[in-house]
């Protein structure tokens, strides 16, 4: 079962950058890509916990700033690696409200 809960406006989120959102106890990095897509993740990097939302992101590829393990955000896995970050469901409602469905009871 997931639960749905709203972030805020697209609009707080630049071009091209991710921002760590606290929802719930959870912590969720969500970015805007340069195509103006929007993609929801786990905040750290499962290398070496690495903060994701500060790392480098072109088109729907996010390298980790740590240590430049490079994520596919439409599947969550790792290009040229076993690992795979954790993807949420996130919205945009017309308004450019944000909308991400977490796991909940």
């Amino acid at each position: 079962m997931t639960r749905k809960y709203k972030l805020g406006l697209v609009s707080q989120i630049p071009s091209g950058e991710g921002r760590t959102f606290h929802v719930d106890g959870i912590d969720v990095a969500v970015f805007r890509t340069r195509n103006d897509e929007i993609f929801a993740t786990q905040t750290k990097c499962p290398h070496k916990g690495g903060p994701l939302a500060d790392g480098l992101l072109g088109n729907t590829h996010l390298i980790c700033p740590l240590h430049e393990l490079r994520f596919d955000l439409t599947t969550g896995q790792a290009i040229g690696s076993d690992a795979c970050i954790t993807i949420y469901a996130v919205t945009r409602e017309t308004t450019g409200e944000l909308t991400v469905e977490l796991p909940g009871e």
